[in-house]
């Protein structure tokens, strides 16, 4: 990935919850293109960094920059307009609208709205199910075509960056894969990604490059392939 410009930079965040240090001088980044997996245990601070990077939370210190911008202090719907997506844990969609309101919130931001046609008929070539059900109560789907819409609502946006947060949870494996398959597709298609998953052998399949956390601090980073051949790896992540 050389010659990419960076498109996200995270320098020593801390974060607490009250007594708790959740985040101990967390460092990464993320170059244009690629995907980035973040994998750890249950509890081990992957999700509240993804929260920290959109905005949701609060960080004590250090330094988020998305696109060479410090994003300290700038609200969590402002992010959206800079470029950043972000699909939370346990999908959050809005269960007595339709599949097709859904997709229309997630357009919310967008100036181009002649072009937002366009993005539908993307979205419905990725996920033909959500076509099939777009007037569909988002409710009443399955878990797996729920994390399609939370995916599909967040690309509405058009986002340079998408942050996924546990997207292969509470769903079979055959869905899983197609899913995966997805993320890839998105990514190919020129969107950078930051994925946390608990699946650390899926995530490990399409990252570029992963980081490993636990209770709070990075142990070790690297290319996704060497990760996936490191023992100690193997035997706290990868079931073996």
């Amino acid at each position: 990935m050389k010659g990419m410009r960076q498109m996200l930079k995270v320098k020593n965040l801390n974060v607490y919850y009250g007594g708790i240090h959740a985040l101990k001088n967390v460092n990464l980044e993320i170059n244009q293109g690629e995907i980035v997996t973040l994998i750890g245990a249950n509890g081990a601070g992957k999700t509240s960094t993804l929260r920290a990077i959109s905005g949701l939370i609060p960080y004590k210190s250090g330094i988020i920059q998305f696109k060479g911008k410090a994003l300290k202090g700038v609200p969590a719907y402002k992010l959206v307009y800079e470029g950043m997506g972000h699909v939370p844990e346990g999908r959050k969609i809005f269960a007595n609208l339709t599949v097709m309101e859904n997709l229309e919130l997630g357009a919310y931001s967008r100036k181009d709205k002649h072009k937002v046609k366009e993005e539908y008929a993307s979205i419905f070539e990725k996920f033909p199910r959500l076509e099939e059900r777009k007037l569909q109560l988002a409710g009443t789907l399955s878990g797996g075509e729920q994390q399609m819409l939370a995916i599909g609502r967040a690309l509405m946006s058009k986002p340079e960056l998408l942050l996924l947060d546990e997207p292969s949870m509470g769903l079979a494996p055959i869905i899983v894969k197609g899913i995966f398959e997805i993320i890839k597709e998105i990514n190919q298609g020129g969107t950078t990604i930051l994925l946390v998953e608990q699946n650390a052998n899926m995530a490990l399949s399409i990252a570029h490059r992963a980081y490993v956390l636990e209770t709070g601090n990075i142990v070790t980073s690297g290319a996704a392939k060497d990760l996936m051949n490191n023992e100690d790896i193997k035997k706290a992540y990868l079931g073996e």
